[in-house]
């Protein structure tokens, strides 16, 4: 076939048509011939996830050249972190213990201001002939601390009967001996104490007035002697509400890191395991893959801790089971949820570098069990030493320790023995380990996250790439 002047095909050779040019480019596809410079090459088609029709991680990072523009890293971070949120705070496992711990903490409040409760007064009855005992014991009974309320029955045979029916609970009558009690089953150790007292308080006043005295003026006497008590480091009248907050702060505290840091661990195995992780550094820096999850984890976290740590607050001071100024009690667990936000990223954050070094959820146990170690030394000796020593060495020593002060510096804050000084410190100390878990585990994770296979081991994963 050959091609004329006109362009037209002049038989059926099978050969393709030849086309002049005009400045040596072919005619469009319509037949016009084109001139000018030559046209651009047509952008590249965006990808799906630059697009958003997957997880909207990919343009957060550069593009390929005419590609969509890369979006910030704290993009990617919320957009991981609000993924985490999201799927977290839906699952089963977040509602039911949350709904626990509350439940825990609001039924542990209720039953320590039934226990706790100031028992009613012991009534004591006297007959007429005794009655004039009646101020005698009352001022017994105040002086050791014991509450009784005393009244008048008409003979002895009425007042047995009210034993009897549970109407009164002590009867007294005079006795050769001194006085003779009665009660229905027991009579409790308190009240026991408060009327051997009476009773040899009238065996006294006998002998006194036997020997011409006056027993009334001795026993104003008696009764204004006393002791000059000098305390050198006293111990509060709250102690006990104090030692209890401190506890329960620690224990949320300890409860929440056990479940939510090796909760990091697991999501970053289970996304390594199914090649996910793959497609996700595909587009994402690793170091943003990682923060994102860690924050919302951490956020998930923080949530839970603050409608525990706020439901129990509410319970413990409205029951009455925690008697401290409400002020106090709420500071303390400010505090306490700030320690919890500083400990679980000091916890996290190595929870993360661990997980990414192996490739199976069986693997974890082994190489995570020193941070898990970590979290429990501080735990057993702040329960076992502050309860009896608030004011122990060590313990202050340990609580400075970043590692150890989420745990150890609330049971401290609550004791009221934590100065402002060592508060401050602890807080910058904690601060700077997580900036340099930060850099380390980051290295961690951008060097052994895509590794299948056996544990990738420490030197190797810190390794500068």
């Amino acid at each position: 076939m050959s091609t004329g002047a006109d362009g037209g095909s002049d038989g059926d050779t099978g050969q393709l048509p030849s086309f002049p040019t005009q400045g040596g480019r072919p005619p469009d596809d319509r037949g016009a011939w084109v001139t000018g410079p030559p046209a651009a090459p047509p952008a590249a088609p965006a990808s799906g996830l630059a697009s958003g029709q997957a997880s909207g991680l990919a343009a957060a990072e550069a593009a390929e050249p005419g590609g969509f523009p890369p979006l910030a890293a704290w993009v990617v971070v919320r957009l991981v972190a609000g993924r985490e949120l999201a799927i977290r705070l839906r699952s089963k496992v977040f509602v039911i213990t949350t709904a626990a711990f509350l439940v825990l903490l609001v039924g542990a409040s209720v039953v320590i201001s039934l226990l706790g409760g100031h028992e009613s007064a012991k009534s004591v009855g006297f007959i007429a002939a005794e009655s004039v005992l009646a101020d005698p014991l009352e001022a017994v009974a105040g002086g050791l601390g014991v509450d009784v309320a005393t009244r008048e029955v008409p003979d002895e045979a009425t007042g047995l009967r009210e034993v009897s029916d549970g109407d009164l609970d002590v009867l007294v009558t005079a006795a050769p001996s001194g006085l003779r009690v009665t009660v229905k089953e027991e009579l409790s150790e308190d009240l026991r104490g408060v009327l051997a007292v009476l009773a040899r308080q009238q065996v006294l006043d006998n002998e006194i007035s036997v020997l011409g005295g006056d027993p009334a003026r001795v026993n104003e006497t008696v009764a204004a002697a006393g002791l000059d008590v000098a305390e050198l480091d006293p111990v509060p009248d709250d102690q006990d509400e104090r030692l209890f907050l401190g506890l329960a702060s620690a224990f949320l505290i300890y409860m929440g890191l056990m479940l939510f840091g090796p909760a990091v661990s697991q999501g970053v195995v289970e996304e390594k395991s199914s090649r996910v992780v793959e497609l996700l550094l595909s587009t994402v820096r690793p170091w943003t893959l990682m923060a994102g999850k860690v924050l919302g984890i951490g956020l998930v976290a923080l949530i839970q801790m603050v409608v525990i740590a706020g439901g129990g607050l509410i319970a413990a001071l409205t029951t009455g089971a925690l008697e401290l100024p409400s002020s106090e009690a709420t500071g303390t667990v400010i505090w306490s949820v700030a320690w919890y936000v500083i400990g679980f990223f000091l916890y996290a954050l190595p929870f993360a570098a661990v997980g990414a070094m192996v490739s199976r959820q069986e693997d974890l146990g082994g190489i995570s069990s020193p941070i898990v170690l970590a979290l429990i030394v501080p735990w057993v000796v702040g329960v076992s030493i502050l309860p009896g020593d608030p004011d122990n060495g060590l313990v202050e020593i340990l609580s400075l320790v970043p590692l150890f002060s989420p745990l150890l510096m609330p049971m401290r804050i609550a004791l009221g023995v934590a100065p402002l000084w060592q508060l401050v410190l602890s807080v910058l100390l904690a601060l700077a380990l997580i900036g340099l878990l930060i850099r380390i585990t980051g290295r961690i994770y951008h060097n052994a996250v895509l590794r299948t296979g056996a544990r990738v081991a420490f030197k190797e994963a810190v390794r500068r790439a």
